[in-house]
């Protein structure tokens, strides 16, 4: 095996979700000095002073021009196409929050600077490593369901739990205007874990959106930046290898997301998996199997842990999940173990990829093709709400090169 180079990385963006990936970078044995850029300065003063990071710097253009070999974008979600772009041309190699970008030019522009740079791009999307995508993909590879010609991704995450708190840590006084970010715009939390467990991609989708009738100014035309009314969407996707899939983005809904924010079914020819928010089942043509406890995150700490202390209480329950038997353990670095992991136990998977990614120079597994295929549906699928449901191509970029070499 190559001999791993240990690589420096810039946070961008000290907001609650960045502090607890800069934790897990900061002990990785890849990863050297961690240093924090964000708008407002206090925010990564503090962030540095908390966790004993390397320093700040003021704005993204001095990071950039620094000697940092990587940054970590964790910006607006509609910021990240621009920045991406502007931080791999700079020679940095970046790992992206989700979504990869707001639209399919950014998208494109994302995939041709990462090719003619050479440098390592990775999403950060959760539901790669969720459980249940897990265990999907170890059934596929295994032939256990047969062909798969259906598959079902929902992101069921409600305003009311933590998405007001969130976008009013964000958005300032301007909140409202932001927080009617398009459903179908956030689509890889339900398109990853059916694309990380199925493979393929999408060639076509038709869309339903629901406009919204809470009338707190939020999905108002009036009010969003997005022209956005939709809170809830519908979408029907033509698969590649002639299956569909079907993909619910909603924020609107009677479910208790800080359980399960993402849930999943898939259906082949020789057997099905599905998923509630308790219980998960294999299902074959003799019987069923309970895989629940296979598939549980065993909670990595409480909710009143101190490390913790400097995220909002209505966000915390997507940081207190640990592994599940299903994960790998034993791939991951013993410095992580004990910290803080979040996402049904994904976060970990996450850092640890993209500091093997920049450390031996290969190209992580949600790269910048794969992430394309969680991110361009969506985009496309919101096009298509509201032009009614029309059905509409999905452009795709084709599968990851073997090297960027």
């Amino acid at each position: 095996m190559t001999t791993p180079r240990p690589f420096s990385l810039g946070i961008v963006g000290a907001g609650q979700f960045s502090g607890q990936f800069s934790k897990l970078w900061h002990a990785h044995p890849l990863v050297t000095d961690i240093f924090v850029t964000d708008l407002l300065p206090d925010r990564a003063e503090a962030l540095v002073e908390r966790q004993g990071l390397a320093g700040t710097f003021a704005t993204f253009d001095d990071l950039l021009a620094s000697s940092v070999d990587a940054v970590a974008i964790f910006t607006q979600r509609w910021t990240h196409g621009p920045l991406v772009v502007q931080a791999l041309r700079a020679g940095k190699h970046v790992y992206s929050a989700v979504p990869m970008a707001f639209t399919v030019e950014e998208v494109s522009n994302i995939i041709d600077a990462v090719r003619e740079t050479g440098l390592t791009y990775m999403m950060g999307e959760t539901s790669y490593y969720n459980p249940a995508a897990v265990y999907g993909r170890k059934q596929r590879e295994s032939g256990a369901f047969g062909r798969i010609f259906y598959a079902e991704g929902d992101y069921v995450h409600d305003m009311d739990l933590g998405f007001y708190a969130a976008y009013e840590y964000s958005g300032g006084e301007a909140w409202k205007s932001t927080a009617s970010y398009p459903p179908m715009h956030y689509p890889t939390h339900a398109i990853g874990g059916v694309l990380g467990a199925t493979g393929g991609h999408a060639v076509s989708v038709s869309c339903i959106g629901v406009r919204d009738d809470r009338g707190d100014g939020v999905f108002d035309k009036d009010v969003s930046m997005f022209d956005n009314d939709f809170s809830n969407a519908t979408a029907l996707f033509e698969m590649a290898d002639g299956g569909s899939m079907r993909i619910n983005e909603f924020r609107r809904v009677g479910y208790p997301s800080h359980l399960r924010e993402s849930r999943f079914r898939i259906f082949g020819t020789e057997g099905s998996f599905e998923q509630l928010v308790e219980t998960s089942v294999w299902q074959d043509k003799e019987g069923w199997t309970d895989i629940t406890v296979d598939l549980e995150s065993r909670p990595s700490m409480s909710l009143d842990d101190p490390s913790l202390a400097d995220v909002d209480p209505a966000l915390r329950d997507a940081f207190v999940s640990g592994l599940a038997p299903v994960h790998d353990a034993g791939r991951l670095p013993i410095e992580l173990q004990g910290l803080p992991n979040g996402h049904e136990g994904s976060h970990h998977f996450l850092v640890d990829d993209f500091a093997r990614a920049v450390a031996y120079g290969t190209i992580p597994t949600v790269n910048a093709w794969e992430a394309a295929r969680y991110t361009v549906p969506g985009i496309v699928a919101h096009q298509s709400a509201l032009r009614g449901g029309e059905r509409l191509p999905v452009p795709d970029f084709g599968d990851a090169p073997e090297s960027l070499a």
